[in-house]
């Protein structure tokens, strides 16, 4: 199954691919490391987004994407542009989309510690929160 965990922050929507095949998980080289929303009142910027995320997803063979879920209320609460950009994700046809809370997300990487250490995956600092993501959704 590959996945493509995916970290909302700000108007760009940070990813890491990640396989599991028969136990191993594995980084596939990826072209893109985050997509950016640059017009969020624009329909077309809106559309644009979808679309080059859609081709991405199909030219990948991605079959699962998973969101790091943000709260809506409170001090640490997604701003509406993110919103928005999760509702496109969302909406995106042929693709499961799942969203992952903060909590399930250290629960599971309490039960499922990762067996390497970040810097050692070759991965931008900034992707690390899709890494876990994406990786605690596929250690079940």
């Amino acid at each position: 199954m590959r996945t493509c965990g995916i970290e909302i922050k700000g108007s760009e929507a940070i990813i890491c691919l990640m396989t599991l095949k028969n136990g191993l998980f594995d980084l596939p080289d990826c072209r893109q490391n985050r997509f950016a929303l640059s017009k969020d009142q624009d329909q077309e910027q809106m559309r644009h987004f979808q679309f080059t995320f859609a081709k991405f997803i199909e030219d990948y063979q991605i079959t699962q994407l998973v969101i790091k879920e943000r709260p809506q209320k409170g001090k640490f609460a997604g701003g509406a542009v993110g919103f928005k950009i999760e509702a496109a994700l969302q909406l995106i046809a042929g693709c499961n989309c799942h969203l992952i809370s903060a909590s399930e997300l250290k629960e599971k990487l309490k039960r499922h510690p990762i067996p390497v250490d970040f810097k050692a995956t070759g991965l931008k600092v900034f992707q690390e929160t899709a890494f876990l993501t994406a990786y605690a959704f596929l250690a079940k």
